[in-house]
């Protein structure tokens, strides 16, 4: 199986897809928003001959000076796919070798970066694995455990009570008005648990930077990655006596598709999808990837300035129109709040050495933006997953996303240290990550905006740290028990590099 975060893209790095028995391995716009399309060139555009690659082109959202680079890149070899103009971002391929450096000197342009190495389309071959399905055996014992109104899989999602949501359903599942959005490789809406809860309207495909509402777009293709469809029954999977039950089942749930398919999450897809989410009343997004073709963006270098720049335009944009968004920490185990950090997966979509960056000048976007809630993952016994990425000032909450049983090991009738959810196709399956807590917080947000309907996105995330379980650092952190720390955790019980303000608790969220 592929160890996705450390290639590309999953958000964390590794969400790991097993079966029951398997051995612990990792696997991985609308018309007020966008522009239509402009000409290729006009006619004293020159010919390149160059390889053709993607850019964002960051402006003032003034409608004479966009206009004015329009015409710009035009002349330097650029063709517009579309333009974001409310947030002053223009997506861009072109030949011209020398695109982004020219365009920058154009005036009203303030950034301007290639968001990819690899030519249009990304070229690389990707071993995704194929997740194994519950046994007919599995699903008929686990239907043997489940109490009365239990979901028949229920009794193995150890991740429910850990963080108080089946406490919390039987005072509300969530609200019908509550939409939350998976921005990720795809959601199956005919699943069986996502099927009931699916929100059509606000489902998209954004993997060309900009939007495709074909019927069935956001769907993932055969042989591309189930993460997105996982996600989305984890924290909407209906509570209809078939599978899985998701932290929120009562709320609405949308797929933005942004993962090609190769499995890259490029920067146009993701301004894309942070837009189509704001301009479509998105109360809660999830962001279990980082965007590629670097782990972390560095604000020195003019092509990854750029990058960051335009995403978090999108972001704030969509806070601005209510949106909460929440991202995955990743799973390298970085202390994210270090000195340095040695990074030796990026460009992932060219040739990867290894780099030392200073994480206070070089993001891992979106997750590191200001804003998003950054979300570090914990296992069964409640302590932090080995993999996941931490660090004081940076990580905001945690909640459950599973870790090799070998370290903790649930309570019976579960079975698996990992977290199940959905899988395209109707089965349903393991996996684990930061990728998988992500979720989890999603779904106590979206059960905070269905209590609170009238919450802005800063009083939702108010209430989500105010409400989070406390919990202290783990001093000495020895997750292996070879003696050994694995990580050192500093700051005080009420925050801390390991679970920011605490551990994600659905009761609160419905009862406060």
């Amino acid at each position: 199986m592929a160890h996705l975060r450390s290639r590309r893209r999953f958000a964390p790095a590794v969400p790991l897809v097993l079966s029951l028995t398997a051995s612990l391995g990792f696997l991985p716009t609308t018309a007020s928003a966008a522009a239509p399309t402009a000409p290729a060139s006009d006619a004293s555009a020159r010919a390149y001959d160059g390889p053709e690659l993607s850019y964002v082109v960051n402006t003032s959202a003034d409608r004479r000076t966009i206009e004015s680079v329009r015409r710009a890149i035009g002349r330097n070899g650029g063709t517009v796919v579309t333009s974001y103009d409310r947030i002053g971002v223009i997506v861009v391929h072109s030949a011209n070798p020398d695109f982004a450096k020219v365009i920058r000197r154009v005036h009203g342009v303030d950034s301007a970066g290639a968001t990819r190495n690899a030519p249009l389309p990304a070229q690389s071959t990707t071993d995704l694995g194929t997740p194994k399905a519950l046994s007919a055996a599995q699903l008929a014992d686990a239907k043997k455990s489940a109490a009365q109104g239990e979901d028949p899989l229920e009794p193995l999602q150890w991740d429910l009570p850990a963080i108080r949501a089946n406490k919390a359903h039987e005072k509300t599942l969530g609200s019908r008005k509550v939409t939350v959005a998976v921005i990720d490789t795809g959601v199956d809406d005919t699943h069986p648990d996502i099927a009931p809860n699916f929100d059509r309207s606000a489902s998209v495909n954004c993997v060309s930077g900009k939007p495709d509402t074909a019927d069935g777009a956001w769907r993932p293709n055969a042989g591309e990655s189930p993460h997105g469809t996982h996600v989305a029954g984890e924290i909407a999977g209906a509570k209809n006596g078939v599978g899985i039950t998701g932290v929120a089942p009562g709320v609405k749930v949308a797929g933005i598709k942004v993962a090609n398919p190769d499995g890259y999450f490029y920067t146009e897809s993701v301004v894309c999808g942070f837009v189509w989410a704001a301009e479509h009343h998105v109360d809660v997004t999830n962001n279990s990837y980082y965007t590629d073709p670097w782990y972390f963006n560095c604000a020195d270098d003019p092509d990854q300035k750029a990058l960051v720049t335009a995403v978090e335009r999108a972001s704030r944009y969509a806070e601005r129109k209510g949106t909460v968004n929440v991202a995955a920490a990743g799973n390298e185990s970085y202390d994210l709040a270090a000195d340095s950090i040695t990074d030796p997966v990026s460009p992932n979509d060219g040739t990867a050495s290894d780099r030392t960056i200073d994480p206070r000048k070089c993001f891992d976007i979106p997750t590191q933006l200001p804003g998003v809630v950054t979300v570090a993952s914990t296992g069964a016994k409640g302590l932090k997953s080995s993999f996941s990425n931490y660090g004081l000032g940076v990580i905001d909450i945690a909640a459950p996303g599973g870790d090799s049983t070998a370290y903790q090991t649930p309570a019976p009738p579960a079975v698996s240290g990992l977290i199940l959810g959905p899988l395209p196709g109707g089965t349903w399956g393991y996996m684990a990550g930061t990728s998988m807590a992500t979720p989890h917080v999603v779904g106590v947000a979206a059960l905070i905006k269905s209590t609170h309907p009238h919450a802005t996105a800063a009083q939702v995330k108010a209430l989500l740290y105010a409400e989070a379980t406390p919990t202290a650092c783990d001093d000495p952190y020895d997750i292996n028990g070879d003696g050994k720390v694995d990580a050192v955790c500093q700051g005080t019980k009420n925050r801390n590099g390991f679970y920011g303000r605490g551990i994600a608790d659905a009761l609160k969220a419905v009862t406060r």
